[in-house]
């Protein structure tokens, strides 16, 4: 899902969200490619913008590329990891939903059935600095929305808790014993039939996961000594959801992770990646098609991927709120436009 916003507080926000699941294996990877360069871009530290001379909205793939650290940043990969869960929750993609929507039953059988849809809020209290971010999140979630717990007993109300969460390890504090750390939330998810969220933390190495009270799931990749499944843990006292690889989530993640960076590789002149880190055919053709576009500005990159993800099975929806800290927010004075092909990429399948 994504948002075309305008800077005034309160203005119409237009959505775009998929209608059908994502079932090509190109539309699939056009997706999780554009959740990827996205999570780079929000990566970009104030320094870095400062030192490209421009505003995050106008940052060209080749800028991104030159300051991209693919080999010295893990925590950009576990980003772009976490926004391609929620994206695909978003976009109902059933390798991911299946298994979520398995472990929120099972978390709390009367609230979440067996084949209820999840649906996702992507928090993260770094995010929540932003102006305008946590609010959104607290009115997407709706008046009553309630906050699952540790153990049994009455929920939370959504809202005080979550901006008092907001503030990070600092608010341990002042947050109930029950959701004493669900600060570390990645991701809260619901369903569409319960006004009730989880708070789910998301990692991409499995061994970083934490336990915490108000945590209820874990998602993760398959790794050594860790099947791919559901399953309670008990010393993390939450259910963990592995994802499949490489013939599931995990792979195509992977496949999409190891495109985009191929790309900034060229556009940055950074050292290649070993060679088992090479993408698919299709993957190939997807880093080609980005590498065309050098001078284009990664937003635009990002809406080509989107609508090359999509091909027209998406629907539009109106709201009052916003899902990312508004353009205005990183001011600079104003420069040169650069003059920048349109990106269009090519289907895939």
């Amino acid at each position: 899902m994504t948002g075309v916003k305008s800077p005034k507080a309160g203005s119409a926000v237009t959505f775009l969200a998929q209608r059908e699941p994502v079932d090509e294996y190109g539309r699939a990877l056009y997706a999780v490619a554009r959740s990827i360069i996205r999570a780079q871009l929000d990566q970009l530290t104030p320094d870095d913008l400062m030192d490209l001379n421009c505003d995050r909205a106008d940052v060209t793939m080749r800028q991104l590329a030159k300051v991209a650290r693919l080999d010295r940043d893990k925590g950009m990969r576990g980003d772009g990891f976490e926004w391609a869960v929620h994206e695909a929750v978003v976009g109902r993609e059933p390798r991911t939903t299946e298994m979520l929507s398995h472990a929120l039953s099972r978390a709390s059988p009367r609230v979440f059935k067996r084949d209820s849809i999840p649906t996702s809020l992507l928090f993260g209290y770094e995010r929540a600095k932003y102006l305008g971010f946590l609010e959104a999140v607290v009115e997407h979630a709706g008046e009553e929305a309630k906050l699952l717990p540790d153990g049994s007993g009455r929920p939370f109300d959504f809202g005080p808790w979550v901006r008092i969460a907001a503030k990070g390890k600092s608010a341990e504090l002042f947050l109930s014993e029950r959701i004493r750390q669900v600060w570390k939330t990645d991701l809260f998810l619901g369903n569409e039939v319960s006004s009730r969220y989880a708070a789910v933390t998301i990692k991409s190495n499995w061994k970083l996961l934490e336990p915490g009270r108000g945590l209820r799931v874990g998602v993760v990749p398959e790794a050594k000594g860790l099947q791919s499944g559901v399953r309670y843990d008990q010393d993390l006292r939450m259910w963990i959801v592995a994802f499949p690889d490489p013939n599931g989530f995990m792979g195509l993640f992977n496949d999409a992770y190891w495109s985009v960076a191929a790309g900034i590789c060229t556009l940055g002149r950074h050292e290649r990646p070993p060679y088992y880190m090479k993408p698919t055919a299709k993957g190939e053709r997807l880093q080609g098609q980005m590498e065309k576009y050098p001078t284009a500005k990664v937003l635009e990159i990002e809406a080509a991927l989107n609508d090359a993800a999509q091909q027209n099975l998406i629907g539009i929806e109106h709201k009052l709120l916003s899902v990312e800290a508004p353009p205005w927010l990183h001011i600079n004075e104003q420069r040169t436009s650069v003059i920048a092909p349109k990106p269009v990429f090519e289907n895939l399948d």
